[in-house]
């Protein structure tokens, strides 16, 4: 009995032996055959390089796991890369800038800790928006793209637009029928940026066009990001509905901001031009030198006053 097992037993192992030699053969695939399967798995990057790893592995005797590790790490790097890239790109963003290269030391009004608010992920998940208010060359558009594009990096789909485009392109798509179709452009990525409210002139629906985006997006909880030169209480001019202005700006600040960008033009600052200081207290504040409490009524002052409404 003892040598029937003992026989038994090497038979087995050699039957072992002979199906691990043919499983080792099945394994080893010829480049066109990798090629395939790489093709079918999508893993382009690893295609590219996964001779010049497997090269480097044998120089330094990396283990199996080491080698596939490396493998994975690099093509979960590269997809992210061009997921970023082709983001920023669908974003149609006017410009590339970044919160770093923003000067806040010329804000005497925003801090860079309220920004940060906004670079986080609570920023989408939570659905909070803002309106970035300021004279031109104040860095409104600047930030703006800046917060999209971190929501970008944080995994997210940006759109930017200005006012102007968005109004003109619901407006036809009203017209033929198709707003309902136009509108996923402006309501499906999640965070949107609207550029320039107030810069141009809209036609008489501006209102009813814009309304349906903010709705949508506010009842969805999408961010908005808006700028603009105008104070709020000009919006309904802006937009020719002062009721409908009204209920597009409640739905914004539900979950949002409003943040006044002050101090030097960005695009004119190389030039050391003077600011024009504002009439009465704020006069003071900022220069520090006292006015009458009734000052006199003068030429400039009567000329000049609508210009000089206080904002914010």
């Amino acid at each position: 009995m003892k040598k029937e097992t003992v026989t038994k037993n090497r038979q087995s192992a050699s039957m072992a032996t002979k199906q691990d030699d043919n499983t080792l053969q099945s394994l080893e695939l010829s480049e066109g055959q990798l090629e395939v399967h790489f093709r079918r798995l999508n893993l382009a990057h690893t295609r590219r390089i996964y001779k010049e790893v497997a090269d480097r592995a044998e120089k330094e005797s990396w283990s199996y796991r080491d080698f596939l590790a490396l493998l994975l790490a690099e093509e979960v790097a590269r997809r992210k890369q061009t997921r970023l890239q082709r983001c920023t790109r669908s974003a149609h963003f006017p410009f590339f800038k970044t919160i770093d290269e923003f000067d806040f030391t010329l804000q005497s009004t925003l801090r860079e800790s309220v920004i940060g608010s906004y670079l986080g992920l609570d920023f989408v998940t939570e659905g909070r928006s803002l309106i970035l208010h300021g004279k031109t060359g104040r860095g409104k558009t600047h930030l703006a793209v800046a917060i999209g594009y971190r929501a970008i990096q944080n995994g997210f789909e940006t759109l930017f637009t200005t006012a102007a485009e968005l109004i003109e392109d619901l407006s036809n798509a009203s017209k033929r029928g198709h707003l309902q179709e136009s509108l996923a452009t402006y309501t499906h990525p999640h965070v949107l940026v609207i550029d320039e409210v107030g810069y141009l002139t809209y036609g008489p629906d501006a209102a009813n066009v814009l309304f349906h985006v903010v709705n949508d997006r506010h009842l969805k909880k999408r961010p908005m990001i808006f700028t603009t030169n105008k104070p709020l209480n000009e919006w309904g001019k802006v937009l020719h509905d002062e009721d409908m202005a009204a209920a597009i700006l409640d739905r914004v600040l539900e979950r949002g901001r409003f943040i006044h960008l002050d101090g030097p033009s960005g695009r004119t600052r190389h030039l050391n031009l003077p600011e024009v200081l504002p009439a009465g207290p704020d006069r003071a504040r900022i220069s520090g030198i006292g006015v009458p409490e009734f000052p006199e009524p003068t030429f400039l002052n009567l000329r000049f006053r609508p210009s000089m409404t206080a904002v914010c």
